[in-house]
């Protein structure tokens, strides 16, 4: 399909919703809708499970960026998702961590200027167990494969030898919650494509139209690989401390000059640069003790600088501890402000009792002085002796 004649201002918005985006699929729906002069209505969902970490920056400048555009944006708390997944979130702890989740989501979008009214988040099984919802499921799963569910999933469900059903209907749902949730787009990351592209081609198997689909770029960790909420290594905990934070950038991977897979500078690009521009002046500030500050505002010659060690690893360490301690900032006062968040906190993730060690006791064998006093077994000589007959 051709591309939709855009005026200015429809495509200012349009460039504001691509921005910084590693892909957009079928780009022609966003376009119509804003030829029409409507709001394009976008939903970004999120499975309860582990804690929010500090790669949730990117999908919130994201929701902020979309906002700014005009658009609808709705968030989906995949309750049901999450205790499909594997079982990864017990089901008497999914409630709790859902309202976790709502809470720091809230608190994370304020602390990158975003007004939460034009929000709206919506729990996954508020609709999910509806009979028209599962029906819904009842008619993809006879049209769906097995390979086809599996391969749809495979980046974003937990995958092993002897798998169970659930991870097969996860990304049924995922398809399903766009109908459901009335949207013109899904916002996601590089590694939900594969369900996108099922989210296409599976839809109108049962009447539902297609949508749009917003990939944001996979933003790598401290460690420059994934950012994973069960590698402490990979992330930063968005209720982390001041001290935990400037600790654990402190001990990231930033190889001299490579800017390549470098999460710090990733950070930059995707987090601190776009945040700043939302709230009126777009620059990322390196303090110098024996120099000017470095300011960029341009990511291009932030990469230059680093690859020509202007910008060193212990410049831009500093730089980001700096910008991420006062983006945060906000995040941990409204933690404490609520005493409400933080009863929630202790029921969705209850502390993890170590377990004590209990020191065995050797077992010498029965020919060594004291054997009877540990419970061994007296030498035969020390039984007492027969009765006689």
């Amino acid at each position: 399909m051709s591309a939709t004649p855009l005026d200015a201002n429809a495509q200012g918005r349009f460039d504001l919703i691509n921005e910084n985006l590693a892909e957009m699929m079928n780009p022609e729906i966003i376009e119509q809708i804003l030829a029409e002069g409507r709001n394009p209505r976008v939903y970004w969902g999120t499975a309860t499970t582990g804690r929010p970490h500090t790669g949730y920056l990117v999908p919130a400048i994201k929701i902020a960026q979309l906002l700014a555009a005009g658009c609808e944006v709705v968030i989906l708390l995949a309750d049901v998702h999450a205790f499909l997944d594997n079982l990864k979130a017990p089901i008497e702890l999914v409630n709790n961590r859902a309202q976790y989740y709502r809470k720091v989501i809230t608190a994370l979008l304020q602390a990158v200027g975003v007004s939460t009214e034009k929000l709206e988040f919506v729990l996954g099984s508020s609709y999910q167990k509806s009979p028209e919802y599962v029906f819904d499921v009842y008619k993809l799963s006879s049209l769906v494969s097995e390979h086809d569910a599996k391969k749809a999933g495979a980046e974003v469900v937990k995958q092993s030898s002897n798998a169970p059903l659930s991870g097969l209907l996860y990304p049924i749902l995922q398809v399903l919650d766009e109908e459901y949730l009335k949207v013109d787009a899904e916002l996601g990351g590089m590694d939900q494509r594969k369900l996108f592209a099922a989210a296409v081609e599976w839809a109108p198997k049962i009447g539902h139209r297609k949508r749009a689909h917003l990939l944001n770029k996979m933003v790598p960790g401290l460690n420059n690989a994934k950012m994973s909420s069960s590698d402490e290594a990979s992330k930063i905990d968005l209720l982390d401390s001041p001290e935990a934070i400037t600790k654990k950038i402190r001990k990231a991977e930033a190889a001299p000059k490579v800017v390549e897979e470098n999460g710090l500078i990733a950070m930059v690009e995707f987090t601190f640069l776009p945040a700043s521009d939302l709230k009126g002046k777009k620059e990322f500030v390196v303090e110098r003790k024996d120099a000017e500050p470095l300011v960029y505002t341009d990511i291009e010659k932030l990469k230059e600088d680093y690859r020509n060690d202007v910008l060193t690893p212990q410049l831009l360490k500093a730089g980001v501890t700096a910008a991420l301690t006062g983006l945060m900032t906000s995040i941990q006062e409204a933690y404490q402000a609520d005493a409400e968040w933080q009863e929630i906190t202790l029921r969705a993730y209850p502390p993890v009792e170590k377990e004590k060690k209990v020191k065995k006791v050797k077992n010498k064998g029965s020919r060594h002085p004291g054997a009877q006093a540990q419970g061994q077994a007296p030498h035969e000589q020390d039984l007492p002796e027969r009765p006689k007959a």
